[in-house]
């Protein structure tokens, strides 16, 4: 069978060779979704979704279930997501996101991020990467989820963090990008995965000739690309809000009493002694040890550059509409004052001045935009993916839900 896009004047469809008894292929035509050409073009909203790990997964599922179920759906163009904002928008994109939720529900911590043995976590990192292996079990291999993607009306706009080696790129800044619109879907399958692969816990993935992981450390709510795009005319975000971080001394604890019974030999007493060290350290509000520093500089880092994002979005924003505000202003002063006989050509001048000012941002529009800010709460599940850890399923339910609540209350917002 092969699978070829087509274009039809009317409909998006796709058509399957389909090898026949006496081995001649015949051609069937099925439609591809179920809008029209013409309705694409209507197609200016565009939906930014942040990372958040599993609980920022399950409000953006619920967030988006409830899009999916109003007409606002229609006029979606696009979906730029980030870790955990790109694997929902994936779903969202090819349209599945019951499936998603079944998945969700189902999934164990170890089933995404499975904690590594002691004696590999200086050479294969804290955790092994087994998302794309259940992913490929329970869903389909994300290489065909990306086909699907590459397929669908709706573009989706990956968010991936470059740490190849090699010369600085300054107009990238180790940013990469994949669109379902110029990207191989093999390409786009591991750009997804990379932008999901959390580098506090496992090692990078190769993304093509990059080397790429978590996009949250570069650009955790992907908002500044949807703004600059021309054809977006309207923006929805999503973007989640994790708690404070704070230390419980759990995982050092739990080491210290699984060595304690071999205290008497000599290299696990002098471990200990070290495992002290860092309880105490972490009894004054201090790092305990290596990892958790890391931890910690990622959680600034995601919350820092999300919220430059938001702030650099809204000051273009303010700026296009000041700037819009003084042209007026300027040209109904030249109105009143300029001599009759000079004031066609005057105002003439200072509307080419201002159409002819060049500045860092679009100053031909100001784009709507709403964001959502989701926070997990009191129902937030334990994002450490320690051994052992479970996630309740009625609390994953009450996730999706509270997502859901979140999007119908913007949605009975005016817009």
């Amino acid at each position: 069978m092969v699978v070829v896009p087509l274009v039809s004047p009317e409909r998006l469809v796709r058509v399957e060779l389909v090898l026949g008894e006496d081995g001649r292929a015949r051609p069937e035509f099925l439609p591809l979704h179920d809008s029209t050409i013409d309705a694409m073009s209507e197609r200016t909203l565009a939906i930014v979704l942040s990372g958040g790990g599993m609980n920022g997964l399950l409000l953006e599922l619920g967030f988006l279930r409830r899009l999916r179920e109003d007409p606002l759906w229609d006029s979606v163009g696009w979906v730029y997501g980030t870790s955990a904002g790109a694997l929902a928008g994936v779903m969202a994109v090819v349209d599945r996101l019951d499936a998603l939720e079944r998945f969700v529900l189902h999934l164990a911590p170890d089933e995404a991020f499975r904690p590594n043995r002691l004696w590999q976590l200086p050479l294969t990192g804290l955790h092994d990467y087994a998302l794309p292996d259940t992913i490929a079990e329970r869903l389909e291999p994300v290489d065909q989820l990306a086909q699907g993607v590459v397929a669908a009306p709706i573009e989706l706009v990956v968010c991936v963090t470059d740490v190849s080696d090699g010369e600085i790129d300054e107009r990238r800044a180790y940013e990469r990008l994949y669109s379902s619109r110029t990207t191989d879907p093999d390409e786009l399958g591991r750009a997804i995965l990379a932008s999901a692969a959390i580098s506090a816990l496992v090692l990078p993935l190769r993304v093509g000739d990059v080397i790429g992981t978590d996009g949250g450390w570069v650009r955790n709510f992907p908002l500044g690309h949807a703004y600059d795009n021309p054809a977006v005319g309207e923006i929805l975000g999503f973007q989640y809000v994790p708690r404070p971080f704070r230390v419980t001394g759990e995982n050092l604890g739990r080491l210290r009493r699984r060595l304690e019974p071999f205290r008497a030999v000599p290299p696990v007493r002098a471990l200990l002694e070290e495992v002290r060290a860092g309880e105490e350290r972490q009894q004054r509000g201090e790092p305990g040890h290596l990892a958790e520093m890391i931890g910690r500089l990622m959680h600034v880092t995601v919350a820092r550059n999300t919220t430059l994002e938001v702030r650099s979005v809204e000051e273009k924003d303010l700026s296009v509409r000041e700037l819009e505000a003084l042209r007026a202003d300027v040209l109904a002063s030249v109105r009143r004052n300029a001599m009759p006989w000079r004031r066609g050509k005057a105002v003439r001048e200072v509307e080419e001045r201002f159409a002819a000012a060049r500045f860092p941002f679009r100053h031909d529009r100001a784009l709507p935009l709403q964001i959502v800010r989701g926070s997990a709460g009191e129902l937030a599940l334990d994002p450490s993916f320690r051994s052992g850890l479970e996630w309740p399923v009625e609390t994953k339910r009450a996730l999706i839900e509270r997502g859901r609540t979140l999007a119908d209350d913007a949605l009975k917002r005016p817009r």
